[in-house]
């Protein structure tokens, strides 16, 4: 740990800090329909869309016919990209003449960027076309993002209306989140990461000379290699701001051409936090109670910071098996576990941009989990588990938070004797069964999947690793698709019909089951009466709300995940310490 790495940490908090108000304002005001600077450009072509379209954008929807749009529109769009990956070989813009993919890989890849998850049972750079890279993944990471912050932004409605039966316009919301947000902010990323080296092309992949021969193992000697090419910049703009993760290469951004520079590496990080961040400010101004937003923001942030540090300081102590190995950081070596890590990131940049993307639902890597230290690797698998609710995915987060701050004033209200209130809402039975029903899916998923797969000997044959390390595998294999993060314990080999059907069905049912509790939660709220606060109303704009939050979380996914976790990385971590290898 050096303060290189410490500086480095402060530097991407504060950044992150500073984004939330601006960026929170500007959300607030467009979805709100206030004018923006940006409207000049955007109105007309939102106007020539819903004219196509014919939808009606004074139409208000109750959160039934919210959720069925959404549904709707989910199951279309991951049906054409099934089509796509089936048929990319009759399709153009396929100058490496790829074949279509297996029906069980394009069924979990179809379900895997519908619900903003990106898992990838396959490589990129080997599998699929330009077309099916833009048209077809690309087209996905813009509108899975969108439909997630049009639900966050459903349910703050929710909070915020009184004796109202709807919450908004799904297609206005989730057009609006495009073209007011996700659409400008990438175009501007993705002229930034052309500058840091990024590829942005169309040419044919190609063949250079090394500059040093490799021999391999049998005696051949190779003097060429294949360099692949393509659309990288564009895609890689909008997986890292619509916390999609999917790498057009297979190394994600551990890639150089993907993530170049300790630049790229910060401003990609940044970008997975900036839209998490603003919406707790969205929050507060959307609901009247600024202070309760930032109340949100520092539960997220202190959960964050937490986590990164717990990575930090377990990557930095290195391996304790590799005996008469200086892991010690010198000016000539970085130290620590640097297995499975990019040179040009550092511990610190490795274990910061984990923390982040596991924290969100982006799944986007820089280093290799799997290589992890087993305490360093619980930490990234812990965040998944426990909803991915530190600032979050765009819309996910937000949602997820909502969720645990419904169950968080219930128990406050257990413990003054009275009626739980948030924000001037009575907290009644029907919102906590929802808010219980919503939390309870995902350990459901999880833990099912796990075990059918720790018990049946040809699914275990998927992994590289025995002992808790395999289990490790499996477990984080479930939890990144029930959280719909998509990275991965890279010691597991996805790409088997039992893998890619079951993961398939995870990420769909950890993605919508969860969204319809939260919406009839959201139409619930909009229904009732606002209250006057009392001397027996518990505040939500307090640091006490912000601990109490936090003890929520951790406790729930403590009693939850704990005995999986013990056979998994916590005994890997004291085999280690003992000496011993599984």
């Amino acid at each position: 740990m050096t303060a290189q790495g410490w500086f480095q940490i402060s530097v991407f908090f504060l950044a992150v800090l500073a984004l939330a108000k601006p960026l929170g304002i500007y959300m607030a005001r467009f979805f709100e329909h206030e004018r923006t600077f940006f409207d000049p450009v955007a109105r007309p072509v939102e106007r020539i869309i819903y004219k196509l379209t014919r939808v009606d954008e004074q139409h208000e929807m109750r959160w039934t016919e919210y959720g069925a749009a959404m549904l709707m529109f989910s199951v279309v769009s991951m049906l054409l990209l099934y089509v796509f990956l089936r048929l990319q070989h009759f399709l153009p813009l396929n100058p490496q003449g790829f074949p279509g993919a297996a029906p069980d890989l394009s069924f979990n890849t179809a379900a895997s960027f519908t619900t903003n998850t990106n898992w990838q049972a396959y490589v990129p750079e080997t599998t699929v076309s330009y077309l099916t890279q833009m048209a077809g993944l690309a087209y996905h990471n813009f509108v899975s993002a969108a439909v997630g912050i049009a639900l966050a932004i459903a349910f703050i409605r929710g909070i915020a209306r009184h004796e109202r039966e709807t919450i908004g316009n799904f297609w206005v919301d989730m057009t609006r989140a495009t073209l007011w947000l996700l659409l400008p902010v990438c175009i501007g990323f993705s002229i930034v990461l052309v500058s840091q080296g990024v590829l942005q092309n169309l040419k044919p992949y190609q063949t250079v000379k090394l500059v040093q021969p490799q021999r391999s193992a049998d005696g051949k000697v190779t003097s060429t290699q294949t360099l692949a090419m393509g659309p990288v910049a564009s895609q890689e703009a909008i997986k890292m701001f619509g916390t999609n993760g999917g790498g057009f290469f297979n190394a994600n951004s551990a890639h150089p051409f993907e993530n170049p520079t300790p630049l790229s590496n910060f401003l990609e990080m940044l970008a997975i936090f900036a839209i998490p961040s603003g919406l707790t400010y969205t929050l507060g101004r959307m609901t009247g109670s600024q202070r309760h937003g930032w109340a949100v923001w520092s539960a997220m942030a202190v959960l964050f910071l937490v986590g990164g540090t717990t990575v930090y300081w377990a990557e930095s102590h290195g391996n304790p098996l590799l005996h008469g190995v200086d892991e010690q950081h010198t000016a000539s070596q970085s130290g620590g576990n640097m297995e499975g890590k990019e040179v040009r990131f550092g511990i610190a940049g490795s274990a910061l941009f984990a923390t982040a993307t596991t924290d969100a639902s982006c799944g986007a890597v820089n280093s290799m989990h799997d290589s992890y230290m087993p305490l360093g690797g619980m930490v990234l698998l812990v965040n998944i588990l426990l909803g991915e609710v530190v600032f979050g995915g765009v819309g996910a987060g937000m949602y997820g938070i909502l969720i645990f701050i419904i169950l968080t004033v219930f128990i406050a209200g257990l413990m003054v004797g009275r009626t739980p209130e948030y924000l001037g809402k009575k907290i009644e039975a029907y919102d906590v069964k929802m808010a219980m029903l919503a939390i309870l899916i995902l350990p459901l998923l999880i833990l099912v999947f796990t075990a059918i797969s720790v018990v049946w000997p040809s699914f275990l044959a998927s992994i590289a690793n025995p002992g808790p390390h395999g289990l490790s595998e499996i477990f984080y294999a479930f939890a990144s698709g029930a959280g719909n993060n998509g990275s991965a314990f890279a010691g597991l080999n996805a790409n088997t019909l039992w893998y890619n059907t079951t993961l398939g069905v995870d990420m769909l049912f950890g993605r919508f089951l969860m969204i319809i509790p939260m919406l009839a939660i959201a139409g619930n709220l909009a229904r009732k009466k606002t209250v006057p606060a009392s001397p027996g109303t518990f505040p939500v704009a307090t640091p006490t709300f912000a601990v109490l939050l936090m003890s929520v979380i951790l406790v729930v996914g403590a009693l939850t995940y704990f005995p999986v976790l013990s056979l998994g990385p916590v005994l890997e971590h004291l085999l280690m310490a003992a000496g011993k290898v599984f």
